[in-house]
């Protein structure tokens, strides 16, 4: 597997072909049994989930890992809040806020209010929501596991229409697992076919 920088890469294989299986490996959650993995031409062994996100590479996985509860700008700055005052810091709220609308703004989200719980948004929006915090936190690798499954044309659109504002206004690479072909030649640039474990195919989409 390779891929370049702003590049989007399609993966495609059936069930079983081992696309979850290099996902994991990507994020550093699971340890390759052979190969090498290389960022910027250097090798690296990824330690753990945590090293993965550390250089860069930060997955969506279908669960999106929201919290339901809280609101849109409290998830985007889930684990990552931005603080105010001495010694007994205190969460401030409105420079969260702030950002959070200017970057989903620049990233074409569309929500009502950056202050409404993330359980009442669309799962098109949630996801959209998903893959900017994502790329707010710097990711110079993007890894979505299937963004459109289960969604309808609109929300399927909302999300692709996101992958595209990456690939005109930024040099994220973003890597997608998908099944849906038509999505594909409409936002990716290049595809890999996966089969039993191994890339049988890889070429330009065009």
């Amino acid at each position: 597997l390779r891929l370049g920088r702003g590049e989007v890469l399609a993966l495609l294989g059936d069930n079983g072909a081992g696309k979850s299986t290099l996902m994991k490996i990507l994020t550093g959650f699971h340890q390759p049994t052979s190969g090498t993995l290389h960022i910027d031409g250097e090798p690296v062994t990824l330690q753990s989930v945590m090293h993965a996100r550390s250089l860069g590479i930060e997955p969506v996985y279908q669960d999106l890992a929201l919290v339901d509860e809280l609101s849109v700008f409290r998830n985007m700055f889930l684990q990552r809040e931005i603080t105010r005052g001495g010694a007994l810091r205190i969460l401030d709220d409105r420079a969260m806020r702030r950002a959070a609308a200017s970057h989903l703004e620049r990233m074409g989200v569309n929500v009502p209010s950056v202050d409404v719980e993330i359980s009442k948004l669309s799962g098109g929006q949630r996801q959209a929501v998903a893959v900017a915090r994502a790329v707010y936190s710097d990711a110079r690798i993007l890894l979505l596991d299937e963004p459109t499954a289960a969604m309808g044309v609109r929300e399927s659109a909302l999300i692709l229409d996101v992958i595209r504002r990456l690939k005109e206004h930024s040099d994220v690479s973003v890597i997608i697992v998908a099944h849906n072909y038509a999505q594909v030649f409409d936002v990716c640039d290049r595809i890999n076919l996966v089969q039993d474990g191994r890339i049988t195919f890889d070429r330009p989409t065009r």
